[in-house]
């Protein structure tokens, strides 16, 4: 498909990665600046790497190859998984899949991968370590609920679970202020328009921005949709298999969980959302799925409201291709 370029495929792990250069075959480096610098004398003017997207691993170079000049594609790992399938590859090695992936760049169409601001890096960091907090949090109330209910309401392991608990409540709160000061310092506009809509609170705001990147990332709201987890699928075949259409679940939980809870109160005050609510419960649908439509609605919302800076006007309709 590209037959001017010349692509090297990149299998990328903690310690190494395996590339296999479609001129010179296999190569093994150590994932840090040594191995880095040992790569990109492989480079050539026309060269384009494509690696997966593996947890934090393929970020340091994908931003070093970036900082070059070099193209770059990041993929979807289950999407090399079905390509190394439908290839019938037995083999299952770091040499194999980097040789597959060499071979996907050189069949399927790429798109190139732009490093995301600093600031949304950041956040991102930071966002995940509120995650691991809140769960902690859970934990903590949860042995300190347990203890009590067997009448262990004093004593020093309530003491110490109490206090552990407040600290990490403390650490939340700072975590999440520092990530809202860096969210209005860099999209603050889009945070303000974004809050005005109707249901979605300052959390779930800044949320949608930090995982979209302010919607950079995307070229329509059913992209955004299926990023997160919310697009339905259908499993269907013949007149033997009828399963019941859910949503894919594939993208972040947390965000998920954010947007449904707002679709309690935009099913309420959110005119457009409550229509739909209304209309899908008239029918005979189950209240879940309706505020599952609603979660992908304030969405479709807060998309439209991204790409055109105007704030949430009950009266406008977009003009936005894709809408």
């Amino acid at each position: 498909m590209y037959k001017s370029k010349h692509f090297i495929g990149v299998d990328i792990s903690k310690e190494t990665f395996d590339v296999w250069d479609l001129s010179t075959g296999h190569h093994c480096y150590s994932n840090d600046s040594k191995g880095f610098r040992l790569f990109y004398k492989l480079m050539k003017s026309n060269t384009h790497c494509v690696m997966e997207s593996t947890g934090s691993y393929y970020q340091q170079l994908a931003v070093f190859l970036y900082q070059k000049g070099i193209e770059v594609s990041v993929v979807n790992p289950l999407t090399i998984k079905r390509f190394i399938q439908m290839k019938l590859q037995q083999n299952k090695t770091d040499k194999s899949d980097a040789r597959m992936i060499a071979l996907f760049a050189q069949e399927q169409p790429l798109k190139q991968w732009i490093p995301e601001p600093e600031y949304i890096e950041k956040s991102k960091q930071l966002q995940k370590v509120v995650v691991l907090y809140l769960k902690q949090n859970t934990a903590l109330k949860n042995h300190i609920q347990g203890l009590e209910s067997r009448g262990v309401k004093t004593g020093r392991i309530i003491t110490s679970l109490k206090r552990q608990l407040r600290h990490v409540k403390d650490e939340i709160v700072l975590l999440e202020q520092e990530i809202e000061v860096l969210i209005k310092q860099y999209d603050g506009d889009l945070l303000s328009n974004i809050t005005s809509i109707p249901g979605v609170g300052k959390k779930t705001a800044v949320y949608l921005i930090i995982m979209s990147n302010g919607f950079r990332n995307f070229d329509n709201y059913r992209q955004v949709s299926a990023f997160f987890g919310l697009a339905p699928t259908e499993h269907t075949s013949g007149t033997s298999i009828n399963g019941q259409s859910r949503i894919s679940k594939r993208g972040n939980p947390n965000m998920r969980n954010h947007l449904f809870m707002c679709s309690f109160t935009a099913s309420k005050c959110n005119p457009q959302c409550h229509a739909l609510y209304q209309r899908i419960v008239n029918k005979g649908k189950s209240k879940k799925l309706a505020l599952i439509a609603v979660c992908n609605k304030l969405v479709k919302q807060a998309f439209a409201i991204a790409k055109s800076g105007i704030p949430y006007d009950p009266a406008y309709r977009s003009t936005i291709v894709g809408q």
